[in-house]
């Protein structure tokens, strides 16, 4: 067994938040050593946000062009080329992952292939694919195991008929039919994509409405519109279970309900890789699986941090960004604040796109604000007529006081949430946004118009 180090900072896992650790870690001069069992990006990277994004476009353009006629543009649409839009999206991923490769060995970043596994709180072993062991040691060590998709009891995933959103990446066909488990960002979507590629889509989601932790008249936007595209959904309703059929699977409900498809899509959310990593052995304490960590991201042993998925902060990559670079900072000695996680913008990429940053109404009443809120249906935007996209932004402000949240729905929303964190996180107050100017035109002009109102100076808003 040969060993290795000591290093500053040993790094288990190599997606969002490990390599931005280590990137950040050896910028303040720190030597790291960062061990990756697959390919370097992680869940992110290879089968989360990049390639169903790449999906997503593929959608958007299959979808513009059975559309052009709207637009006095003669095409034809002949159909989905799976092998050709997964060509699309895995160019997109190699090269990514090729550039990520290059800028960490640029850094003098030590990578490791293998399964690590704690065995002191100085201490990682790492298994390589044959078999041989070596030892690494670290003065800190960061955990950045990431997750993995999470199933229901008794609900058997066999990546045939009843797949996960791994297998769903990977399909060399468009299914005719699909159930999808779950309304949350990941089932959405997936019913997004099939849709928009010729496949009869139902969602079921056990709470009230799709999108259930965003605002809900976000939610409600969302749902008239898959409405509109013909995605069905059954919503305040649990699944009960699945049979095979000759066609596929049947699912039946707890209302009563039996839906046939060829494909479910088991999209009930991640759970965190933290079983054999040697937590309970080195006193890292966890509940449901989740490691503990204080704002800093450190765990009950002092040596060790967790950033990610691993624990229990919203599962976004941006999230595991700032989380693996607030730890390399704090052992820089640099002293970084905690992160505010309400100021974390979140997207579904879906066609309409729903980005919210800060807190929902709900949230804003259980914290004892009392608010006011103004809504700007994106009808009366002129970009957003061009685009041919329905929507609205909806502001909600403390009375007398900063905006609280920002919370829009429409196409390409994602892109405006940005400027909404600015507000939210530099706490402005409504009237010192109305006094900005927003470009004409442009779908930005509906943050404006949305401020303006809540100012008390409405200029397109009616009533």
């Amino acid at each position: 067994m040969a060993n290795s180090g000591p290093f500053d900072i040993v790094v288990l896992g190599g997606g969002s938040g490990g390599y931005a650790c280590a990137l950040r870690a050896a910028e303040l001069g720190k030597s790291v050593a960062l061990i990756e069992r697959d390919k370097l990006g992680g869940t992110c990277l290879n089968r989360g946000c990049i390639p169903t994004k790449a999906l997503l476009h593929a959608a958007e353009v299959a979808d513009q062009t059975r559309e052009a006629a709207t637009f006095g543009i003669k095409a034809s649409f002949e159909g989905i080329d799976v092998a050709g839009v997964n060509a699309y999206k895995d160019k997109i991923v190699s090269t990514t992952v090729k550039g990520l490769a290059g800028l960490i060995k640029s850094k003098g970043i030590t990578v490791v292939e293998g399964d690590g596994r704690l065995t002191g709180p100085a201490t990682v072993e790492v298994t390589g694919s044959g078999g041989e062991s070596t030892t690494l040691e670290g003065r800190h060590i960061v955990l950045a195991t990431g997750s993995v998709p999470k199933s229901l009891p008794g609900l058997d995933i066999d990546g045939e008929r009843v797949i996960s959103s791994d297998h769903a990446l990977v399909l060399e066909h468009v299914p005719a039919s699909v159930v999808v488990l779950g309304g949350g960002v990941i089932g959405v979507e997936f019913a997004s994509v099939w849709r928009s590629f010729g496949a009869e889509v139902t969602i079921v989601e056990a709470l009230p409405h799709l999108l259930p932790l965003e605002e809900e008249s976000s939610s409600k936007r969302l749902e008239r519109a898959f409405r509109k595209r013909g995605i069905k959904y059954e919503l305040g309703v649990k699944f009960q279970g699945v049979k095979p059929t000759p066609g596929g699977v049947s699912v039946t409900l707890d209302n009563g309900k039996t839906i046939d498809a060829e494909l479910l899509l088991v999209a009930v959310g991640r759970g965190p890789v933290s079983e054999g990593i040697g937590l309970e052995e080195v006193g890292v304490q966890t509940e449901r699986g989740f490691v503990k960590v204080d704002e800093f991201c450190q765990t009950s042993v002092s040596t060790i941090s967790a950033v990610g998925d691993l624990i229990p902060t919203p599962q976004l990559a941006h999230v595991g960004f700032a989380e693996g670079i607030l730890v390399a900072e704090r052992l820089g000695g640099l002293n970084p604040p905690a992160i505010d996680y309400d100021g974390v913008p979140r997207i579904t990429y879906s066609d309409p796109e729903v980005a919210a940053v800060g807190i929902t109404t709900k949230v804003a009443a259980e914290r004892g604000y009392e608010i006011k809120q103004v809504t700007y249906d994106l009808a009366g935007n002129p970009k957003s007529k061009i685009l041919g996209t329905q929507g609205e932004v909806k502001v909600i402000a403390a009375v007398d006081g900063p905006v609280l949240g920002i919370h829009m729905v429409g196409a390409r929303v994602g892109e405006l949430i940005t400027e909404g964190q600015l507000i939210y996180n530099w706490e402005a107050l409504p009237a010192e946004v109305a006094q900005l100017i927003h470009p004409h035109p442009t779908q930005s002009e509906a943050v404006g118009e949305a401020h303006l109102a809540l100012a008390g100076k409405p200029l397109h808003v009616h009533g």
